[in-house]
């Protein structure tokens, strides 16, 4: 199998690089930009064309949200003439309101925000269009290297002795872009077999979480490894931010679909978390080493 991989920078490219270096039957080919050029489309011929989630969309620039949702339209043009199916990745942040059960892949999400707005139009346009596309709705990312790659990002800010700031009152699934990676990986492949089981999914790690517990667990366990490498550092401290103070924003996302269809199970972000960091402080150790 032959995946093109667009946003090369992106934290879930690199781990879907990763992924594919470790199995013998798929190849990626990973475009720098998220510009796509019908005849390189045509010539490279993959089974499917695979676009990262913009991360934090409710965050972003609105030139940037824009730019975002052009290029995916613009994919989705070039897809739609060579009959090539479209995996497009997005956030959960665009369940703005989020739920207080855990939401389904069927519920459209509705947001009030132009930005995120803007995102639904094109998702519109690509269950329109494409009969063959995965819409893929992931928790949000956190991965050792590349863009959005927000465990990185904390651990920086922590090292460097600087507070962190995150929201206490907004609960999500925090979820590791190696197993996403792995999850589409797989996901195509069954595709590839015969599965035809297109449409929108659900991804995200297990126990939902307020970003900040996360960020605290992060810290205490990053701690605990330095003193057991004999490093000491005074990490930042963490400050609690509250945007919804009559009750917390619930946006925890229902994975039993991607499950049911293609066997895909949720992993342990704590599990996935405690494996990053080992990597990580190996990676340190090397480096302060003598």
């Amino acid at each position: 199998m032959k995946l093109l991989i667009l946003d090369a920078p992106h934290c879930l490219s690199l781990a879907l690089a990763r992924e594919a270096n470790r199995r013998g039957d798929t190849e990626l080919v990973i475009e720098e930009g998220m510009l796509l050029d019908p005849d390189r489309l045509a010539e490279m011929a993959p089974d499917a064309v695979l676009i990262p989630p913009l991360v934090q969309p409710s965050d972003a620039d609105p030139s940037a949200v824009m730019a975002h949702a052009e290029a995916v339209e613009g994919c989705l043009e070039c897809c739609q003439r060579h009959d090539v199916p479209l995996v497009w990745c997005v956030s959960d942040q665009l369940y703005e309101d989020g739920a207080d059960t855990p939401i389904d892949e069927h519920v459209i999400p509705s947001p009030r925000d132009e930005n995120l707005r803007r995102l639904i139009v094109t998702g519109n346009r690509v269950r329109e269009r494409c009969a063959r596309h995965l819409i893929v709705r992931l928790g949000p990312l956190f991965a050792l290297e590349g863009a959005g790659a927000w465990l990185t990002e904390l651990i920086d800010t922590l090292m460097a002795g600087r507070q962190v700031r995150v929201a206490e009152d907004i609960i999500f699934c925090p979820t590791s872009a190696d197993s996403v990676a792995l999850a589409l990986i797989g996901m195509l492949q069954q595709q590839g077999c015969g599965a035809d089981a297109w449409g929108a999914y659900h991804l995200a790690g297990t126990e939902p979480v307020s970003g900040y517990t996360f960020a605290s667990v992060v810290r205490t366990q990053l701690a605990t490894r330095l003193e057991g490498l004999g490093r000491q550092a005074a990490l930042g401290e963490l400050k609690a931010l509250n945007h919804h103070h009559d009750q917390p924003l619930r946006r925890v996302l229902n994975c039993r679909r991607v499950l049911d269809a293609f066997g895909v199970h949720q992993k342990p972000w704590r599990l996935e978390l405690g494996r990053m960091l080992d990597t990580w402080c190996q990676a340190y150790q090397a480096q302060e080493a003598p």
